[in-house]
């Protein structure tokens, strides 16, 4: 095994690897699993990479599942990175789309479940809860059922109707609550002692991060160890964002990317300027950039079609604000009514079926390159987290 140890990401506090942990048991924030580099730098390089199979657990060295353990797998990760022709062409940027909707359950959720649920079972967990806005509960419904470990499911009873099918017919036990994701959390929060439940929630426990970080490893290697300039990413609960830079930083430890020059901060470096795409109905992450707050307060009446979107108030939500400025990035908010034609838009000139919250990040270019935030010839890669096919209902 190469995890070293939990730690968490306020204050620092160790925690025990060797046991089911949620959040820091003296502040309550999120906790990093700290990979032990240089043991990995001696198992792991980019040239070894290019004869694995094409899976997140390419990058096994790197991931805390001890190295004799058989994760819970469904073939996840290792998705392309299309070249986007035509929009490329419109707005005189190099464009990229990471396709997640290739992954298993059809979004990224299988990517942080794999690695979670493997984790879970590895150190004893018997029955399994997350609350979801859809593909997270999907995903966990998945590779529960892999592992054979109880999944409860809390979601939102607007969720559309095909992640809710999904989840009955994968055998979780679904739950649904009449408000939103932050409502379906409390109550696995009530619950969950009694039950004898362990909370998988998105970054209240260390794992499902680990997966995502993958996100930010593929880039990097299709990219052929170059990163973008720029990174779109639609946001919720902010995991693949956070995921990406915690991969960046622990790349260039490693020494597969350059590292930032003297004098200079992390924004000259190699790194990306990363830009949160939220929906102007439930926009946190972008009220809380735009006043320079290190926190994000609860969005009320949090509403938007885009379901994965629809986060009024994220755990992670200190991270994701530094990791914006210190990318020189930003937070941009998208009307539901735009998304939903710029699915149509990316259809016809791509020939991909995205969900609501990726149309957004569409939306959100066009409008950072009118604004100068983007510039002529940089290259930019979007994320598709999850199939249109998933969202029918916002079509109808």
């Amino acid at each position: 095994m190469f995890l070293s140890h939990l730690e968490c990401t306020s204050c620092g506090l160790r925690h025990d690897r060797t046991r089911l942990q949620n959040l820091c048991t003296k502040c309550g924030k999120p906790l990093f699993a700290i990979v032990d580099l240089k043991a990995a730098d001696r198992a792991i390089t980019p040239e070894k990479l290019a004869t694995r199979e094409k899976s997140l657990w390419r990058y096994r060295e790197l991931l805390p599942v001890p190295k004799d353990l058989e994760p819970v797998s469904l073939g996840e990760g290792g998705t392309p990175l299309l070249r986007a022709n035509k929009f490329a062409a419109e707005l005189d940027v190099d464009l990229w789309i990471k396709d997640e909707s290739l992954n298993p359950t059809q979004s990224f959720k299988a990517r942080g479940m794999s690695v979670a649920v493997s984790m879970a079972k590895y150190l004893g967990a018997k029955k399994l809860a997350v609350p979801s806005a859809g593909n997270a509960g999907g995903a966990l419904a998945a590779y529960a059922a892999r592992a054979r470990i109880e999944a409860h499911i809390f979601m939102p009873r607007d969720t559309p109707r095909a992640n809710i099918i999904e989840c009955r017919e994968l055998g979780a036990r679904v739950n649904l609550v009449d408000g939103l994701i932050t409502d379906c959390g409390a109550e696995i929060a009530r619950r969950k002692d009694k039950e004898g439940w362990f909370d998988l929630s998105t970054l209240k426990e260390p794992y499902r991060i680990e997966g995502k970080k993958t996100l930010g490893y593929e880039i990097a290697e299709q990219l052929n160890w170059k990163l973008p300039d720029v990174i779109l990413y639609p946001t919720g609960g902010g995991t693949g964002l956070i995921g990406m830079w915690k991969a960046f930083d622990e790349m260039e430890r490693l020494g597969w990317i350059d590292p930032p020059k003297d004098g200079f901060a992390v924004a000259n470096n190699k790194r990306p300027r990363m830009f949160s795409v939220q929906a102007s109905g439930c926009a946190p992450i972008v009220r809380a950039f735009e006043a320079g707050e290190k926190f994000a307060t609860e969005f009320p009446y949090a509403h938007t079609v885009a379901s994965g979107l629809r986060v009024p108030k994220a755990i992670g939500d200190f991270l994701m604000l530094q990791i914006l400025r210190d990318s020189n990035g930003g937070a941009i908010a998208i009307d539901d009514d735009e998304m939903i034609r710029a699915v149509r838009e990316v259809g016809s000139k791509e020939g991909l079926f995205v969900a609501p919250e990726s149309a957004a990040c569409f939306v959100a270019l066009k409008k950072l390159r009118a604004s100068g935030k983007i510039d002529i010839g940089e290259r930019v890669v979007i994320f598709n987290t999850g199939s249109g096919i998933k969202y029918l209902d916002c079509f109808e």
